[in-house]
């Protein structure tokens, strides 16, 4: 499920990063985002709405909307649509509106 070649844009594929999602190994490449690397993996449902509990996925991709919040190594509400995979991230499915964090 990952783009190997495209007939317009220069495409080069970054080393291998390894992450967990949900305590399952995954891997991404450098300069791939984390939603990347999960639809690349198979996994299709990231997150479940608020009210009804409907399975959410890949949606927008540009940080726009929130079918994509998830926790990332601890924080809560990351779009992950946007953020860029790094090794060894903890990435887990966030369950209803997350965790509100103060900040300093």
């Amino acid at each position: 499920m990952r783009i190997t070649e495209h007939p317009i844009i220069e495409f080069r594929r970054g080393n291998p990063v390894s992450f967990t999602f949900d305590g399952n190994p995954v891997t991404g490449y450098e300069g791939e985002t984390i939603a990347a690397a999960l639809h690349a993996a198979g996994v299709r449902v990231l997150s479940h709405s608020y009210k009804h509990k409907r399975p959410r996925g890949f949606f927008c991709a540009i940080g726009n909307c929130s079918s994509c919040l998830m926790k990332v190594n601890g924080v809560s509400n990351v779009r992950i649509c946007i953020t860029p995979v790094k090794e060894g991230d903890l990435v887990e499915m966030q369950q209803g509106r997350g965790e509100l964090v103060a900040q300093d």
